[in-house]
């Protein structure tokens, strides 16, 4: 599992070559940051996961500022924002529209939905409609309240889901030792 993650995460580095995090100079020289084991793994992944879903820019900054506080994986923090990216942007905010209307127990507007699904209202300013801050306006109460949600769930559910994961890859990797090591036995 550390092996694979190795893999997959980014060098210290190239993570001081990001403009968001040059800043955070000294404190990436910290050994826990880039240290991999089941507790700064799943605390990496849960907030990286938080703050993907919670604001979608400059994620990366506020997942590392919190990975640094809580004594994190840093590059597993920073890879963990992609779970919102350019291609699920518009999918994570319907399904956050809906679910903040929901919890305010109010009814879905088809219009704000047409909005959010044409990606921040562009057409429309185009058009002289509305601005952008008007469709903020429209639909961001909902919106972030939902994004909230999923933020607190999903950086939740996902620390938690890396930490099982882990311990899951860890004993069956420890019972397929021991059971090598009984064939082993036997055959002497």
């Amino acid at each position: 599992m550390r092996d694979w993650i190795r893999k997959q995460i980014p060098t210290e580095e190239s993570l001081k070559s990001k403009p968001g995090l040059r800043w955070l100079g000294p404190l990436l020289r910290r050994r826990w940051l880039w240290h991999l084991n089941r507790r700064t793994v799943s605390i990496g992944v849960g907030v990286g996961v938080f703050f993907g879903f919670l604001i979608p820019v400059m994620q990366i900054a506020g997942a590392a500022i919190f990975a640094v506080v809580l004594r994190a994986n840093l590059p597993v923090a920073a890879v963990s924002t992609l779970v919102s990216n350019p291609f699920t942007y518009v999918p994570i905010g319907l399904m956050a529209y809906k679910t903040g209307m929901a919890l305010l127990g109010e009814a879905v507007d088809p219009q704000a939905l047409e909005v959010l699904a044409s990606g921040s209202g562009g057409e429309a300013k185009a058009q002289g409609e509305s601005s952008w801050a008007d469709t903020i306006a429209e639909v961001g109460k909902p919106l972030f309240l939902g994004l909230a949600v999923f933020a607190v769930v999903g950086g939740l559910s996902s620390g938690l889901l890396a930490y099982l994961v882990w311990t899951i890859a860890a004993k069956s990797r420890r019972r397929r030792r021991l059971l090598e090591f009984q064939a082993r036995l036997n055959r002497h």
